[in-house]
C-alpha cells in the first residue's frame, strides 16, 4: 500500500475517523501514526524505521528521547510536579539564569510556547515605548516572518495577519521587505519601539536575513531609543551551530525569545532581555500558570547541557557539510538555504515539494514541505554522519522519484 501497510492503514483510518468527529480541522496529517523514537530514528504503528530529519519541527534538537532528558523528566516527576508560581521553584530559577548568562545578560521570563514569548516581548517593548513618551508604540516587522498564532503574534505575522477572520487585530504592527535595509531604516520613525525579526525565517522556506538587515535593525533601533528582538524560537538551541544564532552574525538584540527545542520536547517558552531594555516586565504586569513549571523546566536544563557542548556544536557543522555535499548535486535541486541544521533545499521549477515530501516518507525519512518550491531539513543535532546518510540516500530517491 504505497509504503504503508494494512494494520498502519486500519489504525490511521479510526485515528482519522475521531478527528474527523471531534478535533478541529486544523492540521493537514500524513497517514502516519509515529509510536515511538530514539535518537535520530521514528517507529511507527507498524513498527516501520524512518530516519527523523524534521526533529518535531526543531523541538527535538538533542534526538527523539535523550536519556539525559528522560532521566531528568523522570526524577522530577516522581518528585514534585508544581506548587504555582508564588512560590520558588529552583529547576525555574536555575534555568532563568542559564539561559541569562547563556545570552543577553538581562533577565527572563518563563513561559509556555513560541507565541507566549513573543507576545511577552510585545508587551514589554511597548511598555518600553510608552516609558519613552510614546503614546502609540509601533513595531516594525520582516515580510514573510512568523511570530505566531495568537492575535498580538499573529498581527506580527503580516502574510498570516488575516483581518476578514480573526479581525480586528492588534495595530501598531509596520511591516517591511525582509531585504531591503534602506526599507527597514525608513519605516523605523519617532513612534517605534521595537523591529522584531528572525535571523532566520523558518515557516517561509529557511531564508536568513541578511548581516547588512541586521546591522541596518541594530542602527536604527539604536538611533531611535527602540529595542531590537529576536525571534528564535526555530533558530535557537544550538540549531545553526553556536547555542543562540546571534552568537554567529554582526549584531546583539536587546530581546530574544526562546521555545522549541528549549524545552526538550516539553512545552517551555522564554523571552530574554539585555540591559537596554531595564527590568523588562515587573510585578503584576505579567504571569503564566504553568510556566517554569519543576518537571518542564527540569527538562529544559537537561536539554541546555545536550546541546550547549563543543561536541554538539562541531557535529552541526559537519553535518551541514554532509548535506550540502550530498545533496546539492542532485538535478532537482537548485540551491541549499540556511545555516548549520536548518536548511532549506530550493526545488527547481516543475517539482513539488509536497510530492517530495510524501514520496520521502514512503521511503522511511521524515523532511518537511514549508511551501510548493522547499524541503525544509531539521534534523536532530546529535544525528550521526550513518544515519544522515542514510536519510539523504532516501530523500535522493525521493527527488529522483517525483522529478523523473
Amino acid at each position: 500500500m504505497s509504503g504503508v501497510g494494512r494494520e498502519t492503514a486500519e489504525r490511521v483510518g479510526e485515528l482519522r475517523e475521531i478527528e474527523g468527529r471531534y478535533a478541529m480541522p486544523t492540521y493537514p496529517r500524513a497517514p502516519v501514526e509515529f509510536v515511538r523514537g530514539e535518537g535520530s530514528r521514528l517507529w511507527d504503528s507498524e513498527g516501520r524505521e524512518y530516519v527523523d530529519l524534521f526533529s518535531g519541527l526543531s523541538v527535538h534538537n538533542a534526538g527523539n528521547c535523550h536519556p539525559r532528558i528522560v532521566a531528568a523528566i523522570a526524577d522530577q516527576a516522581a518528585t514534585l510536579g508544581g506548587t504555582s508560581n508564588l512560590f520558588y521553584s529552583e529547576p525555574a530559577m536555575r534555568l532563568t539564569e542559564r539561559l541569562v548568562t547563556s545570552s543577553l545578560g538581562g533577565r527572563a521570563f518563563l513561559c509556555n510556547s513560541g507565541t507566549e514569548a513573543n507576545e511577552c516581548a510585545i508587551k514589554l517593548v511597548r511598555k518600553h515605548g510608552h516609558l519613552r513618551g510614546i503614546e502609540r508604540p509601533e513595531i516594525v516587522v520582516l515580510d514573510y516572518a512568523f511570530h505566531g498564532r495568537t492575535l498580538a503574534a499573529l498581527a506580527a505575522t503580516p502574510r498570516l495577519a488575516r483581518e476578514d477572520l480573526f479581525g480586528p487585530l492588534p495595530a501598531g504592527f509596520v511591516p517591511t521587505p525582509r531585504d531591503d535595509p534602506d526599507a527597514l531604516r525608513a519605516a523605523v520613525g519617532p513612534n517605534t519601539a521595537a523591529v522584531m525579526l528572525e535571523p532566520i525565517q523558518g515557516e517561509s522556506g529557511v531564508h536568513p536575513i541578511s548581516a547588512e538587515m541586521l546591522a541596518a535593525a541594530r542602527e536604527a533601533t539604536e538611533e531611535a531609543g527602540a529595542l531590537l528582538v529576536f525571534d528564535e524560537i526555530q533558530t535557537g538551541m544550538g540549531r545553526t551551530g553556536t547555542l543562540w544564532a546571534f552568537q554567529g552574525g554582526p549584531v546583539v538584540p536587546d530581546v530574544m525569545t526562546s521555545a522549541k527545542a528549549l524545552g526538550g520536547g516539553l512545552p517551555v517558552g522564554a523571552c530574554v532581555i539585555g540591559p537596554r531594555a531595564g527590568d523588562g516586565l515587573t510585578l503584576g504586569e505579567h504571569g503564566s500558570t504553568f510556566a517554569g513549571g519543576p518537571i518542564c523546566a527540569r527538562s529544559a536544563l537537561a536539554a541546555l547541557e545536550v546541546i550547549d557542548s563543543e561536541e554538539v556544536r562541531a557535529n552541526v557543522l559537519d553535518r551541514e557539510t554532509q548535506i550540502r555535499s550530498e545533496l546539492a548535486g542532485d538535478p532537482a535541486v537548485g540551491g541549499i538555504r540556511g545555516r548549520g541544521l536548518m536548511l532549506g533545499l530550493e526545488l527547481r521549477d516543475g517539482v513539488d515539494a509536497a510530492a517530495v515530501a510524501r514520496a520521502a516518507l514512503e521511503r522511511g525519512v521524515v523532511v518537511n514541505a514549508p511551501n510548493p518550491a522547499t524541503i525544509r531539513l531539521l534534523p536532530p543535532l546529535t544525528i550521526a554522519p550513518s544515519d544522515l546518510g542514510d536519510g539523504c540516500e532516501r530523500l535522493l530517491a525521493a527527488l529522483r522519484a517525483v522529478a523523473g
